[in-house]
């Protein structure tokens, strides 16, 4: 009697000479004869990368609104259970198009503001400060932020904060010009006369 192995290697043999195997367009390999045929096709990759949007900023990975390709492991384990991203749907892309447009459009509005009020400052002329007087064109003290902030609110019922007062130091009777970085793109510029009383 033969023996398994030689039986087995005899049939597999006997098998593949009565087929052919062609290969198809799509990548596949077709195995046909003439009772039968089946195709073969080649299994893809899984995917190992998530486009996700970061819902807010996450240090060393990137800033609120960015569209990243991320490791889907670090999406499921640290990013989603935290909330700090989500993944990108189309829903998602237009929302995040609407919220985008809300804030440029507000930024729009918030610098048209700071030109109004740098318009109205270099309109008015000079703001004028009263002081007590000493020796020559000396005067006792000094005019501050502070002082230009509540000068400005009494003349003109505008509240400023005095962190954004850029003034010289002035102790001495003159005219002075003090800068006000209204927005970051527009800077006011205000004269100022110290006067001794």
């Amino acid at each position: 009697m033969a023996s398994p192995a030689a039986s087995l290697s005899w049939n597999s043999s006997s098998w593949l000479n009565n087929r052919t195997l062609t290969r198809t367009p799509n990548e596949g390999i077709q195995l046909s004869d003439k009772s039968s045929a089946f195709v073969i096709l080649a299994q893809k990759k899984a995917k190992k990368t998530r486009k996700i949007i970061l819902i807010e900023d996450v240090t060393d990975v990137g800033k609120k609104g960015q569209l990243l390709d991320v490791k889907a492991g670090f999406y499921r384990n640290f990013l989603h259970p935290s909330g700090k991203a989500r993944i990108v749907t189309p829903d998602l892309l237009k929302e995040m198009k609407v919220e985008e447009e809300r804030i440029e459009a507000e930024k729009k509005r918030v610098k048209e503001e700071a030109l109004q009020l740098a318009r109205i400052f270099e309109t008015v002329g000079a703001f004028k400060v009263k002081r007590k007087g000493g020796k020559g064109k000396q005067i006792f003290g000094s005019v501050t932020a502070q002082d230009l902030v509540d000068i400005i609110k009494a003349q003109l019922q505008r509240d400023i904060d005095k962190r954004i007062v850029s003034l010289p130091e002035i102790r001495e009777t003159g005219e002075y010009i003090a800068e006000l970085k209204l927005h970051p793109d527009v800077t006011a510029e205000v004269r100022l006369n110290v006067f001794a009383n």
